[in-house]
């Protein structure tokens, strides 16, 4: 079953903003620039996918990177993967985030509500000069790799643009991540620098981290120096218990004369992030990140799909372990003051997150559907107690934002704003399909394809499809592909990963329609599709309907092995203090066959108490569905509560 298609959009932008869009002033720049017409967004990303080297040539120049393009911009442009981007070029990623030395704001940073800092771009600048000579002083070279096991907070940020400026390969997570799960990651890829903090604050607790760093220190021979950051404490820590740990201060101490940072002009395939799939089916896939890749496209999907502009206030609710963090921390390329937070968005009254959007003017506001879902759940109104006259476009990414979602921020956050639901990948480190300032908005539906990537949606023979549900491919190749895995030398795991299924287009691995206004809707992974009597049926169709009900606060749902077919199974976690009875049980049935199909309606409703997640908030089908089968559960590090599988483990309803 498909979202029922709205009679008229749920937002349109206003004449004015269109005037005003980056987008109006590229399309204007293309018919100046390459004699090209393209009149709206259809247009113009049709010739971004015919002509791709007119296209990220005027990505270029109209980012106003910094570097040198080279003469070249696609070589064996018809082979996916194996094409090759701006070969000649030279650039450095970091001087093109700092680019501003200036007494504007260079980020703001909450930290719950126990620390609040400000930097300009000049003082991010000096302490990147600063760190990026220690680090030089240390031995780092470009290739050498970088960890952070950090939160979100400015330490974290010049450790990387330090690290990008020598030409050195940046990997973080977040210190809820366990030792284990830090070795899975960092183990794999050996960094020569190990950035720490000392502790962080979550809903209101301060978690001491040197205990585990001392653990993990211990366990990464490679590893020459931990440089721990204050964070919870003011004071500096006994260090040690820490195998070559060294103060942050005491680090830089002896180079704080450094005023100019050495760029490192480097190729454009130059690698720049390794990131970590989040997935439960075995160690995590290091995946590497090429700078020029990464930049042109976060440059395009801020200031062309979102409409970042100078001046600016970025937000984005993410931890250092989610790729969300490196695409928010691109936005100083694009002159946006970047908004960090670290800690829960339900701290105190539950309103932090709208404290902060409104206290600094907050333009967009990042975050995942599940977060607008629990606001909806408690009934927040920020729309009546906060003043977010600021604020134009709404970011979501992690799952699929439901139409009610769509319904809930326009009534009770904003109006007049873009819900720009977006969604692509660790795997890209970036999106396929995402928001267009220029289009409407219509309910459910994701507005676009991304500028400069063929996405569509084919059937099971490799075939397009509208109207219908498949899988979410790209047909031509794009900059930010990655440069392949670590440790993978022959590509033969890059290869299986995307381009199995179906030879020469990347197969993402999402289940997914594009609709009749051009827009895309995303049903939840393909790999956890249920497929009861051989019909193929999307996660997400179900979840939309379990948790209209006020009693269900969250669900997951798989499906069982049973007698020779598959069983739809759901797992519900309600509201405090209620118990799943035959009449709540006959209410869920009741509301998903009446909004969708007798096949949609589970075999089995059963109550848990939590719901297993990964760090980045995404809920796990595929562990669920191999502890319900007895089946181990490989990297269970990744999960943020590894315990609440415990609560799907012999479970008597799904014995008969």
């Amino acid at each position: 079953m498909s979202y029922p298609i709205a009679a008229t959009p749920l937002w349109q932008p206003s004449p004015e903003r269109v005037a005003a869009a980056n987008l109006t002033a590229f399309m204007r720049s293309v018919g100046e620039r390459w004699g090209r017409r393209c009149d709206d967004y259809a247009g113009l990303h049709r010739w971004s996918i015919e002509q791709p080297a007119e296209f990220w040539t005027s990505v270029w120049e109209f980012g106003a990177v910094r570097g040198s393009m080279g003469d070249r911009v696609l070589v064996d442009g018809e082979r996916m993967p194996g094409a090759q981007w701006f070969p000649e070029a030279r650039l450095n990623f970091a001087a093109n985030l700092l680019r501003h030395r200036d007494a504007a704001d260079a980020l703001v940073f909450w930290g719950e509500d126990k620390a609040q800092r400000r930097m300009s771009r000049a003082d991010l600048y000096a302490q990147v000069a600063r760190l990026a000579a220690a680090m030089r002083a240390d031995g780092v070279v470009a290739g050498d790799r970088i960890a952070a096991y950090m939160p979100n907070q400015p330490e974290t940020l010049i450790a990387m643009l330090a690290a990008a400026s020598i030409g050195a390969i940046f990997t973080s997570a977040s210190p809820d991540f366990g030792v284990q799960g830090v070795l899975d990651r960092f183990g794999q890829v050996e960094p020569k620098l190990l950035f720490v903090a000392d502790g962080y604050y979550y809903n209101g607790k301060t978690l001491d981290c040197l205990e585990k760093v001392a653990a993990i220190a211990a366990k990464l021979p490679t590893v020459q120096r931990v440089v721990v950051a204050g964070y919870v404490s003011a004071a500096d820590r006994d260090l040690a218990p820490i195998r070559n740990g060294i103060m942050l201060d005491d680090y830089v101490a002896a180079h704080r004369a450094a005023t100019e940072i050495e760029f490192a002009l480097l190729p454009f395939a130059h690698p720049l992030y390794i990131m970590y799939s989040s997935g439960t089916t075995g160690v995590p896939k290091c995946i590497v990140h090429c700078a020029g890749g990464a930049l042109l496209q976060h440059l395009k999907e801020q200031m062309l799909q979102g409409d970042v502009k100078p001046g600016d206030k970025l937000f984005y609710f993410t931890t250092c372990g989610w790729m969300m963090w490196n695409w928010l921390v691109s936005g100083l390329a694009s002159g946006a003051t970047l908004l960090l937070y670290d800690g829960s968005p339900f701290v105190g009254r539950g309103n932090i997150l709208f404290d902060y959007a409104a206290a600094e003017g907050m333009t967009h506001f990042g975050t995942s559907a599940k977060f607008v879902d629990a606001c909806a759940k408690i009934e927040l109104k920020p729309a009546a107690s906060h003043d977010l006259s600021s604020l134009r476009t709404l970011f979501s990414t992690g799952s699929p934002l439901v139409p009610e979602a769509f319904d809930y921020i326009h009534a009770n956050i904003k109006r007049d704003m873009q819900i720009a639901s977006i969604s692509g990948g660790t795997d890209i480190i970036s999106c396929f399909v995402g928001g267009n300032p220029l289009g409407a908005v219509w309910r459910g539906e994701i507005q676009c394809a991304g500028l400069g990537m063929a996405t569509d949606v084919v059937d099971e023979t490799g075939q397009p499809v509208r109207g219908e549900k498949g899988e979410l491919v790209c047909t031509r190749p794009f900059p930010v592909m990655p440069i392949g895995f670590w440790n993978d030398p022959d590509g033969a795991k890059y290869r299986a990963a995307y381009f199995e299924r179906f030879p020469g287009i990347w197969c993402h691995g999402d289940f997914a329609e594009r609709t009749a206004h051009d827009g895309f809707i995303i049903y939840g992974r393909s790999d956890a599709t249920l497929n009861p009597g051989g019909v193929r049926i999307g996660t997400a169709e179900i979840y939309r309907q379990v948790e209209k009900l006020p009693e269900v606060v969250e669900s997951i749902v798989i499906g069982q092995n049973w007698e020779k077919d598959v069983r739809v199974v759901l797992f519900v976690k309600l509201r405090e203090g209620l118990v799943l009875d035959d009449s709540l049980a006959t209410r869920i049935r009741h509301v998903i066959r009446a909004d969708t199909t007798p096949r949609h309606v589970p075999a089995c409703i059963v109550q848990v108490p939590d719901i297993p997640r990964t760090k980045s908030g995404k809920i796990v089908e595929l562990a669920v569905r191999n502890v319900v089968h007895g089946e181990p559960v490989k990297n269970v590090e990744a999960l943020a509560n590894p315990e609440a599988l415990d609560y799907f483990r012999d479970r008597s309803e799904l014995k008969s």
